[in-house]
């Protein structure tokens, strides 16, 4: 999968292979306005909800891509120790860049498969 931030900059993007990326799979192409969340994530409410799996990974890492709850998605980039529960959708391949690339603000981010 593709993440394509602002129109220009694409990172790839290994799915999970589990019913919630494949459920997110089949939306695609989707593209979601998402605003900054403590300064480490994007995130938006999905436009219906996915299945879970949730689990307390304790540590999030840079270009982490999961599911909060049942319809929220999240893009991770920075590393930090977290006691919250998610669902993994996948991560992203190389992250170098990612930082700068999402920054701080909102971002409009578009998922393709190709």
């Amino acid at each position: 999968m593709w993440m394509i931030i602002g129109g220009a900059q694409r990172f790839a993007v290994t799915l999970e292979d589990n019913p919630t990326a494949r459920a997110f799979a089949q939306m695609l192409p989707l593209t979601l306005d998402m605003p900054d969340l403590n300064d480490n994530e994007k995130h938006v409410r999905l436009p219906r909800s996915l299945p879970t799996n949730a689990v307390r990974p304790g540590t999030i890492r840079t270009g982490d891509v999961m599911l909060y709850g049942s319809d929220t998605l999240v893009v991770f980039y920075k590393t930090f120790p977290s006691s919250y529960s998610y669902t993994r959708i996948g991560r992203v391949t190389q992250v170098h860049g990612l930082v700068e690339a999402l920054g701080p603000g909102s971002q409009r981010i578009g998922f393709a498969l190709d």
